[in-house]
């Protein structure tokens, strides 16, 4: 169904993967300045996996050139840790579920970022438990 305000076509809902994905861009964006450029978001029982490209900074993409995968990847992971609350708690908001685990991975060639979110399905992000 298609919903037309003063000729302009208004935007269906998202679904929950692309909500996802819109929210992790979104963090990545504003805490890194630039973020990715495409993402997809994956449902396996209580993991959330959300598959980016794109985003690296100029710099990272002149290391990655010369050869220095290990020192990008140890930075991207240093700050994904320090950042790790606020994207866990973006995610728990759209899902309405707890996340109990995080990992995040940088992939070269081709470059893929990979958010892990492991989920209790017993109980939501306020913590409260299913009964």
């Amino acid at each position: 169904m298609e919903n037309h305000v003063a000729g302009v076509q208004a935007e269906q809902p998202l679904s929950l993967q692309a909500s996802i994905s819109h929210v992790v861009v979104k963090a990545m964006k504003e805490l890194y300045g630039r973020g990715p450029t495409h993402a997809k978001t994956y449902f396996c029982d209580e993991y959330v996996f959300c598959v980016m490209s794109g985003g690296l900074s100029r710099d990272e993409e002149t290391m990655i050139r010369g050869g220095e995968h290990a020192a990008v990847r140890e930075y991207r992971l240093r700050f994904q840790a320090i950042i790790a609350p606020e994207l866990i708690r973006r995610v728990e908001d759209v899902l309405a579920r707890k996340v109990v685990s995080y990992h995040s991975q940088v992939l070269f060639d081709p470059h893929r970022l990979v958010e892990i979110f492991m989920t209790d399905p017993e109980r939501e992000a306020g913590g409260a438990g299913e009964e």
